[in-house]
């Protein structure tokens, strides 16, 4: 985005005229004081833009129904600074369409306990007045997310900073154009799922289209383009030296350049922010396309392997709220000697976005597919903690499945491993959220970012869809109660059909 059209999240005061004119000026002098102390955190990641202070029904639709139609708005946060008589608010939040936060603060960390009087009791009454409006959102059935504190502490600048985030990721998805070049892999059910229902519920809109189409713009990539992209891997990556110009394998390295030319223009002149691969579908493609896709994740792209365009409409999610993020896949095990631990990759496609160094560019045989060796990077993923998210259809539903994990460096090197890859420890142990991912359904293609569990939380949260969480705290039987619970919340939530 141009700094012109860069998200922003608009910062809402509610007040009322019983106090007078002296005191609203008060009002929005302090208000003005909250999205600084949030920004001065360094935690939201985007713009809060401050708004008039609103004092009656009409003001108060007219401003959400104008935060509904800025496309520049990702959500609102909304504070009662003093106390704003909520049925003022109905008409409003019954149209909002934005995400909200209701953030239940005020401006005095401490109170003047030596000069208090009600002068000051009447203008710094958030205590009274968000418990007004929390009555109102609750009684008109309004998603929100509620956080209380004040409004420099770390933790509430955290909080708020989770919810910036998922509104990033689900304005992302809003809208969002997905192109599936052939279908998803023969006989595999997880990579199914109703599109139709995805745009209802996410905004994303999955189209396929033939490889053919793709094929043709990569045969027609123009020789000065391939030449300033390979100019471009030799810059930024370790060749492999058979790739280098000059070596024995450096037409492998022009082709893989020229589907990135290809694919980037399909993708450009499509207004397509996501796509899939399938590598039973190559068409005239001689490579499965590797170094391509890794690049184009890098920049922002969706993607998933084998037609699973759920996995590559979450994975353009996770990158607006973080661009640490990449395609993944729970490959195998280690379960001794040592802490067990799981070792993620894919046949190509990792994001170098989670790297630990520079990526080598190298080329070896897949073995399937039946292609010439696709280029692709290896690198193994920076240590640190992560989350493994992944999002399965279960037919009445969507559900999104998550773990925390603790990415770490591989017990040895791997030299004959020629994937990019990603070794982490699963919480609370290996066999406990292997559990619990196998009950839940959860898929096979993952979604691995740094966002936070938070932040998915409060996704899942925005779109209406389920988020269970595997983490430190989780039991296998509790957690297999958990999901029963949820199964029957969610068919008496859907009603008579």
């Amino acid at each position: 985005m141009s700094p012109e059209t860069a998200a922003r999240i608009w910062f809402l005061t509610g007040s009322q005229h019983l106090y007078g004119a002296e005191l609203l000026e008060q009002v929005a002098e302090q208000s003005r004081a909250i999205p600084g102390m949030l920004a001065a955190s360094g935690r939201i990641g985007t713009e809060i833009l401050w708004r008039p202070v609103l004092t009656d029904s009409v003001a108060i639709r007219r401003e959400l129904e104008a935060a509904n139609a800025d496309p520049t708005c990702v959500g609102v946060i909304a504070w009662m600074h003093t106390f704003s008589p909520a049925k003022m608010w109905i008409s409003g939040l019954d149209v909002l369409r934005k995400p909200l936060l209701h953030l239940h603060t005020q401006l005095n960390r401490e109170l003047p306990w030596a000069t208090i009087d009600m002068d000051f009791m009447n203008l710094n009454q958030a205590a009274h007045g968000d418990r007004e409006f929390g009555h109102v959102q609750t009684r008109v059935g309004v998603a929100r997310k509620t956080v209380a504190g004040h409004a420099s502490d770390p933790r509430v600048a955290e909080r708020v900073g989770d919810w910036a985030r998922a509104a990033l990721g689900h304005q992302r998805l809003n809208g969002l154009r997905l192109a599936r070049f052939g279908d998803n892999m023969r006989d595999v059910a997880v990579t199914e799922g109703d599109k139709v229902e995805a745009e209802l519920r996410f905004g994303v809109s999955v189209n396929t289209y033939p490889v053919t189409e793709l094929a043709e713009l990569v045969d027609a990539a123009s020789d000065a383009e391939v030449d300033r992209l390979v100019g471009e891997y030799a810059d930024g990556y370790r060749l492999a030296p058979e790739l280098a110009p000059g070596g024995e394998r450096h037409a492998s390295l022009r082709y893989a350049a020229r589907i990135e030319a290809g694919l980037r223009l399909f993708l450009t002149d499509g207004g397509f922010g996501a796509f899939t691969t399938n590598f039973e579908d190559l068409g005239a493609l001689r490579q499965l396309p590797g170094l391509a896709v890794q690049r184009l994740m890098t920049d922002g792209y969706g993607f998933g392997g084998e037609g699973d365009w759920k996995t590559a409409a979450l994975l353009a999610a996770a990158k607006a709220m973080g661009p640490r993020a990449s395609f993944m896949e729970d490959y195998t095990y280690h379960f001794g000697p040592g802490e067990p631990k799981v070792l993620g990759a894919h046949m190509l496609e990792v994001c170098p976005s989670i790297a630990a160094g520079v990526p080598r560019c190298e080329v070896h045989p897949l073995s399937i597919g039946g292609r010439e060796d696709p280029v692709r990077l290896v690198f193994d993923a920076a240590p640190g903690p992560a989350t493994v998210v992944g999002l399965t259809d279960l037919g009445d539903r969507f559900r999104l499945v998550a773990n925390e994990i603790e990415v770490v460096e591989p017990d040895a090197p791997l030299p004959c491993l020629p994937v990019a890859r990603a070794v982490w420890q699963p919480r609370p142990s290996l066999p406990v959220s292997a559990e619990c991912w196998l009950m839940a359904g959860g898929p096979h293609h993952t979604v691995l970012t740094t966002a936070g569990a938070g932040a998915l939380r409060d996704f899942a949260g925005i779109s209406g869809t389920e988020f269970v969480l595997i983490d430190d705290r989780t039991v296998s039987d509790d957690f297999a109660d958990r999901l029963r619970w949820n199964g029957a919340y969610h068919r008496l939530a859907r009603g008579l059909v």
